[in-house]
């Protein structure tokens, strides 16, 4: 692991020690817990975002905050349980990989609210929060084919899913927004959490297939594809939060996925309609700010290129394009 990525964990950590426990005499902050996604804290990316929105909703006195580790834990049902029996009001389950677990759960405690993240649930006590993520991967795309100069890029991914097919369809289809005669190289590593995975596949994407500009949606493996691609002097794109500054000599943006501000807005969505949620599944695209590109580094755009970034965001938002998806 990097020195980078051990300091952010060990700040993470910090603000962990620093939460307030659910069992307070303060009973009228609601109650929020959540399992977080089998990485866990310092993956840079999903349940770091996550977390953070929920720092920020305590932190206002809006809610009182516990949260659960499948390092920990050992089971997603047992973080669960934990949670319950801490009689939380709302409880989060972070990542599609949690379904199962959340609503064997949900149906033993019809009474509770319960929240799924990046998948939906038929139950009528869980709401969703699903991303249009295709939408702002179509972007990175777009960018990743105007900083690139030989139309080769590269795609690393985790564990191939229909989620992660998102980001890909949108990326590869940006791509050839900007330039038809683009090729994209997929390489799906298997795992969010091996760094060295990552960095073989951009070894193999860079030394092997030419590509010059990688996107990485895979958590810490994709953190070692990042710093693989500084260290052969090739650009990079980052997933979920601005990772800039995990390589800063490579990352000329990040598809940022606003976890934190869609659970800080779900929570006081919940707080403020008397403990229900308006709509059961909720979706965050480019039209609300639920996905988008961070700011671009490194390069500069011409007023031609910015323009047509523009355009394309706009044709997004407006369904004067459409992203295919494939078929799961």
């Amino acid at each position: 692991m990097s020195a980078l990525i051990l300091l952010a964990a060990v700040l993470l950590l910090s603000a962990c020690s620093n939460k307030q426990p659910v069992a307070s005499a303060d009973t009228g902050r609601l109650k929020v817990g959540i399992v977080l996604s089998d990485i866990g804290l310092g993956d840079q990316s999903f349940s770091d975002g996550a977390f953070n929105g929920l720092i920020r909703a305590r932190d206002e006195g809006k809610i009182l905050f516990d949260y659960r580790e499948i390092s920990d834990t050992k089971t997603y049902d047992e973080g669960f349980n934990q949670l319950l029996a801490n009689n939380n009001d709302l409880i989060i389950g972070l990542g599609y990989a949690v379904k199962d677990s959340l609503e064997t759960a949900a149906k033993s405690h019809p009474d509770r609210q319960f929240i799924l993240i990046d998948e939906k649930s038929d139950l009528p006590n869980v709401a969703s929060i699903t991303f249009k993520e295709e939408e702002g991967s179509f972007l990175a795309g777009a960018l990743a084919a105007m900083a690139s100069k030989t139309g080769k890029l590269g795609f690393i991914g985790g564990i191939e899913t229909p989620l992660l097919h998102k980001f890909q369809s949108g990326f590869e289809q940006g791509a050839l927004a900007v330039n038809p005669s683009s090729s994209v190289i997929v390489n799906y590593t298997g795992d969010f959490g091996k760094p060295e995975l990552g960095s073989a596949a951009a070894t193999q994407m860079i030394d092997g297939d030419g590509t010059d500009v990688i996107y990485t949606v895979a958590g810490l493996t994709g953190v070692g594809g990042l710093e693989e691609a500084q260290k052969k002097g090739i650009y990079s794109i980052g997933v979920d939060s601005d990772q800039f500054f995990l390589a800063e000599k490579s990352v000329i943006s990040s598809m940022v996925k606003n976890i934190d501000v869609a659970l800080y807005n779900a929570t006081q969505t919940y707080i403020q309609n008397n403990k229900t949620f308006p709509k059961k599944d909720m979706v965050f695209g480019l039209q609300d700010g639920g996905v988008g590109l961070a700011p671009i580094h490194l390069i500069e755009l011409s007023d031609e290129q910015q323009k047509q970034l523009e355009d394309l965001k706009q044709k997004l938002i407006s369904g004067d394009i459409k992203i295919k998806l494939q078929s799961s």
